[in-house]
């Protein structure tokens, strides 16, 4: 099945409490709720599934992980990634993610 790219933009958001330093960005649920129908059969530990993300000049692989409290699915930023492309907590980027199987 080709994999289609997920065009979205939101804000970033801090996890709280003693690991905060975690930084992650919600999938809308418009485009969760697709993701889950379309891909939720090849979903991997935690119910997460990989993707490939780019956000400005940089990509990279890493997993979205189902969050049941806002029927989203989450997708956690690399302080590596938010350093490159110079963002952080509660600024709003743009980014593309892609299912990779």
């Amino acid at each position: 099945m080709a994999s289609r790219v997920y065009k979205i933009k939101n804000t970033v958001w801090l996890y709280p409490g003693e690991t905060a330093s975690w930084h992650f960005v919600n999938v809308p649920k418009k485009q969760s709720k697709e993701i889950r129908e379309k891909y939720g059969k090849s979903r991997r530990g935690f119910g997460s599934l990989p993707v490939s993300v780019t956000i400005g000049k940089t990509v990279f692989k890493t997993s979205i992980f189902p969050d049941k409290r806002s029927e989203t699915y989450l997708l956690p930023l690399k302080a590596e990634v938010r350093k490159k492309e110079k963002f952080g907590d509660k600024d709003e980027i743009r980014f593309m993610i892609k299912i990779v199987s």
